[in-house]
């Protein structure tokens, strides 16, 4: 860790949910009832950013989905094969803890989420979101990531341009990953 102040880990039974408060009650009931169970049923991988030990400073999910190519703006569905879904990886939340807030926890979660599916072994054209409203849809833009022009709360970022983005976490924000 060597002063890291975040670690980042797979959720696991050890993590203590019970005190996390993101100020989103349905992201906190996620954590707290669901997300173990998503994890043991391959539903969903939850990542958790650790301060102190055990506690958890914020999280978030990925799973496989897909887009409908006929979704996708045109600049971009021409680019690509005729197959009627593109395949993507879904970020389905993203949450940090208040106590963290304003650190730029957020912003190296997503950038830990976006190295993950960037550098996995399984076929993704993209990392897709289904912002919960404008305040995070803002977020995602300011990322880099494209609102589907029929959706403008769901949004993509092209897996392709990871390998060309600076993926550091924001200055001052550190998270050791212990896990592959």
């Amino acid at each position: 860790m060597s002063g890291t102040p975040f670690r980042l880990a797979p959720l696991d039974a050890a993590h203590d949910r019970a005190t996390f408060d993101s100020g989103s009650a349905p992201l906190n009931r996620y954590l707290r009832e669901q997300a173990g169970q998503d994890v043991r049923r391959r539903m969903a991988a939850c990542f958790v950013a650790l301060a102190d030990g055990q506690r958890i400073a914020g999280y978030y999910t990925l799973a496989s989905a897909s887009l409908l190519l006929a979704d996708l703006p045109a600049s971009i569905g021409k680019k690509l094969p005729r197959y009627p879904t593109v395949p993507a990886v879904r970020m389905g939340r993203l949450a940090v803890d208040r106590a963290f807030k304003g650190q730029g926890l957020g912003g190296a979660l997503l950038a830990d989420a976006l190295d993950r599916a960037s550098r996995s072994e399984i076929a993704a054209h993209a990392l897709v979101v289904d912002a919960k409203d404008e305040s995070a849809a803002a977020f995602y833009r300011h990322h880099g990531f494209i609102a589907l022009p029929d959706s403008p709360r769901t949004l993509f970022l092209p897996l392709a341009t990871i390998r060309l983005a600076d993926l550091e976490p924001p200055t001052g924000v550190g998270i050791a990953s212990c896990s592959p």
